[in-house]
């Protein structure tokens, strides 16, 4: 799809074609959105799809995932105009941080952190990262901020978990069980992205 180019019907998901395929093997993600960030309208959608079920809940403040959902996420706070957290992979910051172990989607245990002074007690807030494949990324932010006394939603809570697709995997059908989650992957889409196809 050229960059330009902007349909006459913008249905949710029509700039997912946008994102380049894996052309270097097994050890990358399947997919790179960041094609999608070069495209404005793309870029405006995909953040209105994301964004759209919090309409009205009470955020104060968005938070990212290191490294892609630091993209989505400044930009989901800006549109919002609430102010930017980055979680981080851990050894990156020079203040005093609080550490979580996790696993990612490729089965490497990491380490992620986030600065301890960020996060007040019911602080409610947005997690948002590019993508959420098997959900122990996403699954080790929450137990930070939660740590820290944050609030990432439960059901009764309204806030919660964004990224451009939650895979149908057991630990996206735990976080979406567990809190309220948005995507930007159609339905009828959904099995197509579980597959990788």
């Amino acid at each position: 799809m050229d960059l330009c180019h902007v349909p006459a019907t913008r249905e949710k998901g029509w700039y997912l074609p946008l994102m380049a395929p894996n052309v270097k093997g097994p050890n990358y993600a399947w997919l790179d959105p960041s094609r999608l960030y070069c495209h404005p309208q793309g870029l405006q959608d995909c953040l209105n799809d994301l964004l759209q079920p919090f309409q009205g809940d009470p955020i104060d403040m968005v938070s990212g995932i290191d490294a892609m959902g630091f993209i989505l996420g400044a930009a989901a706070a800006a549109t919002l105009q609430k102010g930017f957290l980055a979680i981080r992979k851990a050894g990156h910051l020079c203040v005093q941080t609080l550490a979580q172990p996790y696993t990612d989607y490729s089965g490497r245990e990491k380490v992620m952190e986030v600065r301890t002074d960020a996060i007040t007690p019911g602080l409610r807030i947005l997690l948002v990262d590019q993508w959420v494949e098997t959900g122990g990324t996403m699954r080790a932010a929450i137990q930070l901020v939660e740590r820290l006394g944050g609030v990432v939603a439960a059901y009764c809570v309204p806030t919660g978990i964004a990224a451009i697709c939650i895979e149908d995997s057991e630990g996206g059908r735990w976080l979406q069980e567990h809190y309220k989650c948005s995507h930007c992957v159609p339905h009828r889409l959904q099995p197509h992205f579980d597959r990788h196809q």
